[in-house]
């Protein structure tokens, strides 16, 4: 609609900066955790069932494993401080700070004022995938999680399982509270298994089937005392639509486990963020 520059294409030409450069972010000690794992029995694991939801507690220094069962399916994963759910998991940092899907090696970092590592993805059985020629990839930070409200938009439709209806159903039975008093402390998630990105034309998030399969896991380090939430969401693999009742959907497992004593000598749960909060006020 509008006249370039004469220097449009020369404009499009400057290279990008990487806007939080990570050398200086602090390393999880990735080998501590690996011999801490090796000793650790699982304590409990709960199973999340089609189409729904479930809450999960992990202590900080435990493990916890996602696991895909009977068949295909991607879930819809938030976190919380379990001794304070306004510390929530905080995904558009979490995505500035490490890119677009969550991988090996990288965390889950809390919402502001707090913003710590709350879990590093210690394991991945999909990292082999990377990304496809379409700019897919696995465990994405960009989708928010599918929900009655835009399905309502949409076509009309009053449709209660989708993802932020089940998390916000499996926190109210936890927390033993009004699911009026709790669904705004369902956030954006981590969208597990999920294989998304940005179509190249037009930057629309798309999804596409997730070459997931029984047995295939990703495993968290809890780095404080967390509350989970995990929905086993109503598109089943994704390959066709993300709230529906025809999709094919199957449960998903988690696990935790407890490492042996003294096996994580040395490491201290991540303090709260230095930031002094004064905002330069005078």
């Amino acid at each position: 609609m509008h006249t370039p520059p004469k220097n449009a294409e020369a404009l499009r030409k400057i290279k990008p900066v990487i806007s939080y450069p990570p050398e200086t972010l602090p390393a999880p000690d990735l080998e501590l955790y690996a011999k801490a794992r090796a000793s650790a029995e699982k304590i409990t694991e709960c199973l999340v069932p089609p189409r729904d939801a479930r809450c999960f507690d992990v202590p900080a220094g435990h493990f916890f494993r996602i696991t895909s069962v009977e068949g295909p399916q991607v879930g819809d994963l938030n976190i919380w401080s379990a001794t304070n759910i306004d510390e929530r998991f905080y995904t558009g940092k979490t995505r500035a700070l490490h890119g677009s899907h969550l991988k090996t090696g990288q965390r889950m970092w809390s919402s502001f004022p707090y913003l710590r590592p709350m879990a590093t993805m210690t394991t991945d059985t999909l990292d082999w995938y990377g990304f496809d020629e379409f700019g897919g990839a696995l465990h994405d930070l960009i989708g928010t999680r599918c929900d009655p409200y835009t399905q309502a938009l949409l076509t009309g439709d009053m449709y209660h399982h989708c993802c932020h209806s089940n998390l916000s159903r499996a926190l109210s039975q936890h927390l033993e509270r009004p699911i009026e008093a709790v669904e705004s402390y369902v956030h954006d998630v981590l969208n597990v298994f999920m294989c998304t990105g940005l179509s190249r034309d037009t930057g629309q998030y798309f999804m596409k089937a997730s070459p997931v399969r029984p047995g295939d896991y990703l495993e968290f380090f809890a780095e404080i005392d967390l509350l989970g939430g995990l929905s086993a969401c109503p598109g089943g693999d994704c390959s066709a639509e993300h709230s529906s009742d025809v999709a094919a959907c199957y449960p998903l497992l988690v696990e935790v486990y407890a490492p042996a004593n003294n096996a994580l000598e040395g490491w201290s749960s991540p303090q709260q963020n230095s930031y002094d909060r004064t905002h330069g006020r005078i």
